[in-house]
């Protein structure tokens, strides 16, 4: 196993930073080659990373050092613009200082030409955590977890649409689990392939889905730090792959009317000692709970709310059954180690925040002794419009901390203004139908 393997399976914090400690000493020597590059990446708030990219010998020195970047990366709009300071959020605007990146070593993936990619943490200059930094928002969940004895393993799959340089999708047709109708994708699937397996980010599988140009790739399950950096990885090899074929990949949560991309979540449990406790109980009933008032993380844009219209496989009725892929959360795998597939979420939503929500909520619900209703029956639905997610952030608040929910309400107001600030083809044509 190199410095840099992604383990199967759960993995503790210590854990981790044993295998950060390996990787920067490992790191070290590849950096002192000449011509030698380090890509430090932090993940923002939109699902994508904030990147600087260094050269020998400031990309060694990073590894003792760390590394400037702006403050307002967690504090921005996807259009990378400010957003209005107030509150927690002046804190990063005020002068747009310089927060300290410090590279996690365990994350590193080679991207070729000498250069190597590796996730960040985000500290301000006095040492603090960014409390606004996705990544410090699971790790803090993890720290409450392991207060309880327990380690998750997470794997996600994320959907993806393919589409040429006009905008049609690779297939004319929904090729779900299909190989004859996939034949435009095939050379760029053979490359991506190659980028995916060369970077050692461990796909268990990948497949033809159900919309024109659709694919859904599915990394190997491992720790919840792991699996949410790393699906942001894999975005940026399939992004970069697929505009060398003069192609798009697109991560709408609804990508065409009638039509979603899900981040599903598939989640296990294990004790420190590596038992297995029960899932089916207080976890599952917690996240049930809390589930319609995290809505603004599992849909945090307008398009997602596209999405949560596509019933059945993007469920808005919250509720669970055995293999059943119309529920919102779905219990797979055998009985003797079952885990949980959450499909609350679509591809454009914050990882590392959705795998941060589900722990909390999760955690709370075992923390009070909670059991969930019976397998089919319904206990509410999730937000139906970004404003009525905005309404719930209270619980947000509760659950991973009120900086998170005044981010995510700064979030979610600047994207419902934008959208009220726009004129869109249906309105145009709902207009013209008054004439």
């Amino acid at each position: 196993m190199t410095a840099f393997a992604r383990p199967v399976g759960p993995r503790s914090l210590a854990d981790r930073r044993a295998a950060a400690s390996a990787g920067t000493a490992v790191l070290r020597g590849i950096l002192a080659e000449d011509g030698a590059r380090l890509l430090l990446l932090v993940p923002d708030p939109h699902a994508r990373f904030a990147a600087v990219e260094l050269a020998a010998p400031f990309a060694a020195s990073a590894l003792d050092d760390g590394y400037g970047v702006c403050s307002y990366v967690f504090a921005w709009t996807p259009s990378r613009d400010p957003l209005k300071a107030s509150g927690v959020l002046g804190g990063y605007l005020e002068g747009f200082g310089d927060l300290r990146m410090r590279p996690d070593a365990a994350s590193a993936i080679p991207l070729g030409a000498r250069t190597w990619a590796v996730v960040c943490d985000a500290e301000w200059p006095s040492g603090s955590v960014a409390e606004l930094a996705p990544r410090e928002v699971l790790r803090g969940q993890l720290a409450a977890l392991e207060g309880l004895g327990l380690v998750p393993s997470v794997g996600i799959e994320h959907e993806v649409v393919f589409r040429d340089s006009l905008g049609t999708p690779l297939t004319t047709h929904g090729v779900d689990y299909a190989v004859g109708g996939t034949e435009r994708l095939s050379p760029l699937l053979g490359d991506l392939r190659t980028a995916l397996d060369d970077a050692g980010l461990g796909v268990e599988s990948a497949r033809a889905e159900c919309h024109p140009g659709q694919y859904e790739i599915v990394l190997r399950h491992r720790d919840a730090l792991a699996a949410c950096d790393d699906v942001l990885l894999q975005q940026l090899l399939v992004r970069r792959v697929a505009a060398r074929h003069d192609v798009t990949a697109d991560y709408l949560a609804a990508p065409s009317p009638g039509q979603g991309n899900s981040g599903h979540v598939h989640l296990s449990l294990s004790t420190m000692d590596g038992s297995e406790p029960d899932l089916l109980g207080g976890f599952l009933a917690g996240v049930l709970r809390d589930a319609r008032a995290l809505t603004a993380i599992w849909a945090p844009t307008w398009n997602s709310y596209v999405r949560l219209r596509t019933a059945p496989f993007s469920p808005r009725e919250v509720r669970w059954g055995h293999d059943d892929r119309t529920a919102s959360v779905r219990v797979a795998g055998p009985p003797a180690g079952p885990r949980l597939e959450f499909r609350f979420a679509g591809a454009d939503a914050q990882p590392h925040l959705v795998v941060a929500a589900l722990l909390a909520a999760g955690r709370f619900g075992l923390e009070e002794g909670l059991s969930p209703p019976d397998a089919g029956v319904t206990v509410g639905s999730l937000a139906t419009s970004p404003w009525e997610a905005a309404g719930m952030l209270d619980r947000v608040g509760e659950l991973l901390g009120p900086a998170v929910a005044a981010q995510l309400g700064a979030l979610l107001t600047e994207e419902i203004e934008s959208g009220l600030d726009t004129v869109t083809d249906w309105q145009r044509r709902r207009g013209a139908l008054r004439s």
